[in-house]
């Protein structure tokens, strides 16, 4: 051809087929089900399985495939959105396989597979009817909810977490139980009816169609349904020439032509899934996804503390703690203690900024007394590990049965870029006001990432309460820009950070002092692979 391809190597118009030269090597009869074995048990079968751990393990890393992509810029939003791949094909033609294998060899840390098939409409009763009797068309795109995918996957492209039903192929419903889901460097979608929708098209940056033999995707789907879903070898068949052939043919076949990439064999053909990758990781370094700590830096200088940051008073009491605990030659034992004394006075502070009402209560003189109680439903406690756990027990002390949540953000030493890799909150956290902590705040980054994840659990701005023992100025500026409704409060701020971000005069490395582990050697404040300030 005379022209480059605009997937070079894969389709210059129309799309490319790849690797289509020669017979399938798979074995018709090792994929049929035993015979004589009768109906097999009904297997609880699943969409979602809420007890997979969300992430991969490969021969080269663990891949977090329930992940959040670490790309906020210095306004707290996401400066690019994910790079999304279709998978489409016929029904057991290996869509997940090939998403699976192209999961593998991309070999990048956070990426979302999501399928189509968590996406059926809830049956009414007749439709259930017609389900247990193999007369219910699953494979006509009437069967999705086409409005939800496509608000998944926006919000998935923005970084935003969202919830995905869990299907039950055995009762043919949803389960109550929705899994959580965040944004990642990558999001993969599969499904027989991936390309059936133009808005969802247009959401796709890359459209793979696996093409693979009828004979092929008919035993596959007998080995599936008899062995997985508990079906009988007529059920499935009946539905086969009934449903899913015909939709093949009408709604899914037509739609390779839309497709960027066609992939014969499916899982078979390692030479197109190679020159997908090729591609996917071209894309992914022309998009530059870097966490710009510089712009953090210069964003803000010479401006005024924001209104929303306030400082413990810094009585002569509180000057001298920070003396102790800023001092080097300080023992562990004097750094815990004077630290908790700290953390106590700093979580009474904070407490002040809650929202109280007027009540009144009788005295046990049978007098009135005309007081204040607490306003809001609820307090919890969030701690960004591993330092921010250190706090926990001074909210304990005073926050009566407060809730406790915790999130694990480490830096990424080769990017500097702060990434969630662990995040367990309580239920209903949406109406409650949070109380986020960390010791010590110097860029913001992971401060930042937090507050992010608590906006996508639907906690409004303004109810959730930043503390650390000692920020820097930079980060202060940086929270307080991105999230200006957000109250900051704290026991010291410090003017300056080092070239390597740390803060200057600074307090050390809190995790180490206080675990006893060993030190970092420049004397950072961040954790050792833990937060990002």
């Amino acid at each position: 051809m005379s022209s480059p391809p605009a997937y070079p190597g894969l389709r210059v118009s129309g799309c490319w087929t790849l690797g289509a030269e020669g017979s399938n090597a798979e074995s018709l009869d090792r994929l049929l089900p035993p015979v004589g074995t009768g109906r097999s048990p009904r297997k609880r079968t699943t969409s979602q399985c809420k007890s997979e751990p969300p992430l991969l393990r490969t021969s080269k890393r663990t891949i977090y495939t329930a992940g959040r992509p670490p790309w906020y810029n210095e306004h707290g939003a996401q400066s690019k959105e994910a790079f999304a791949i279709g998978l489409g094909g016929g029904s057991a033609s290996g869509k997940t396989t090939v998403a699976r294998m192209i999961i593998e060899a991309l070999d990048v840390p956070w990426v979302v597979l999501l399928s189509m098939d968590s996406f059926y409409k809830v049956l009414t009763s007749q439709q259930q009817e017609q389900a247990a009797h193999n007369n219910f068309n699953f494979d006509h795109p009437d069967a999705f909810d086409f409005d939800l995918i496509i608000s998944t996957l926006k919000k998935l492209k923005q970084g935003k977490s969202v919830k995905v039903p869990i299907y039950d192929f055995t009762t043919h419903s949803r389960k109550k139980e929705w899994k959580t889901l965040y944004g990642a460097n990558v999001i993969i979608f599969e499904g027989i009816m991936a390309f059936a929708d133009k808005t969802l098209l247009e959401l796709l940056d890359m459209k793979i169609f696996v093409d693979t033999d009828s004979d092929v995707r008919l035993v596959r789907r007998l080995r599936r349904d008899i062995g997985e879903r508990g079906r009988d070898i007529e059920g499935v068949i009946k539905q086969y020439n009934k449903f899913v052939k015909p939709a093949f043919e009408q709604y899914i076949q037509p739609t390779m032509r839309v497709a960027d990439i066609v992939v014969p064999r499916g899982s078979g053909n390692a030479v197109a899934i190679d020159l997908i990758v090729q591609h996917v990781h071209s894309q992914l370094e022309e998009r530059k996804l870097r966490w710009d700590l510089a712009a953090l830096a210069s964003a803000h200088q010479c401006h005024p503390l924001p209104r929303t940051l306030s400082v413990l008073k810094s009585t002569a009491q509180v000057r001298g703690m920070h003396t102790i605990i800023r001092d080097r030659e300080t023992s562990r034992d004097e750094f815990i203690f004077y630290s908790k004394r700290l953390m106590r006075l700093l979580i009474e502070h904070a407490l002040s900024f809650l929202p109280f009402q007027d009540c009144v209560v009788q005295t046990p003189q049978g007098q009135d007394y005309a007081g204040k109680c607490y306003a809001g439903k609820q307090i919890t406690g969030v701690s960004i590990l591993r330092a921010g756990e250190t706090m926990e027990p001074a909210l304990r002390a005073v926050c009566k049965d407060v809730r406790i949540g915790t999130i694990l953000i480490q830096t990424n030493q080769l990017t500097g870029e702060p990434e969630l890799h662990y995040l367990r909150l309580p239920k209903d956290i949406s109406d409650d006001h949070v109380i986020l902590m960390d010791c010590t705040v110097s860029t913001g980054a992971a401060a930042m990432m937090a507050v992010r994840v608590l906006l996508d659990h639907d906690v409004p701005e303004d109810k959730i309460f930043l503390l650390s023992l000692l920020m820097a100025e930079m980060g202060v500026h940086s929270v307080a820009y991105a999230f200006p409704r957000v109250r900051i409060i704290t026991t010291a701020v410090d003017k300056r950070v080092s070239d390597l971000f740390r803060i200057i005069p600074g307090i050390g490395n809190f995790g180490d002092r206080y675990f006893g582990t060993d030190a970092v050697p420049d004397g950072s404040d961040e954790e050792d692979g833990g937060s990002a300030g």
